[in-house]
């Protein structure tokens, strides 16, 4: 897996170095952080080899999005389902977003998990807790994507609307998460 992650992180920073692509490098720096952060943890933290295939997966999805183009722009920009002519959406954009914090607030469950107090382990206490948890890793990657947009000019971060639409889809992939932990890790009642 590691392995994986180190020719994801080799092979798009070679092809972002060529285009001089310097919105997607200072994404790998974010990759490379949080893949050290992973490491770092995970003797301690036990993620489910799952959980860190997933991430390997985002990384991979999210880095193809910045790079592959279709059409007349990139795979980030394509429409999967059109489900609504005023917004753009439903994206690759917003699929990855999906993916990833799906993760994210899986990983956050299994930070957090060890800390909560039996009282939290309820699923309300506990579905509160861990949604908002990768809602904050989402907003997060949102602030990130506010200071690229700020350091390269003519990013393609987009706007307020884009913004909106990636909030809103970290918060399905938020609840779908909650529902496999729900179905997966806590006990039957």
């Amino acid at each position: 897996m590691l392995i994986a992650n180190i020719l994801i992180v080799i092979v798009f920073s070679t092809i972002y170095i060529a285009r001089q692509n310097y919105e997607f490098l200072i994404y790998i720096a974010v990759i490379i952080a949080f893949l050290l952060i992973i490491l770092a943890t995970n003797k301690k933290v036990d993620y489910p080899d799952s959980v860190l295939w997933g991430l390997t997966l985002w990384a991979f999805l999210h880095m193809a999005g910045g790079n592959i183009e279709v059409g007349d722009g990139r795979l980030y920009d394509l429409i999967l389902i059109p489900l609504s002519v005023t917004y753009q959406v439903f994206r690759y954009d917003q699929l990855v977003h999906i993916i990833g914090f799906g993760i994210s607030t899986h990983i956050m469950y299994h930070l957090l998990k060890p800390l909560l107090q039996p009282k939290l382990k309820g699923i309300v206490s506990l579905s509160i807790v861990v949604v908002m948890a990768g809602l904050g890793v989402g907003a997060f990657n949102e602030i990130v994507e506010f200071i690229v947009s700020i350091l390269v000019p003519n990013s393609g971060v987009g706007g307020y609307i884009n913004t909106s639409a990636d909030l809103v889809a970290d918060l399905v992939g938020a609840l779908i998460a909650l529902a496999i932990i729900l179905w997966k890790d806590q006990p039957r009642r």
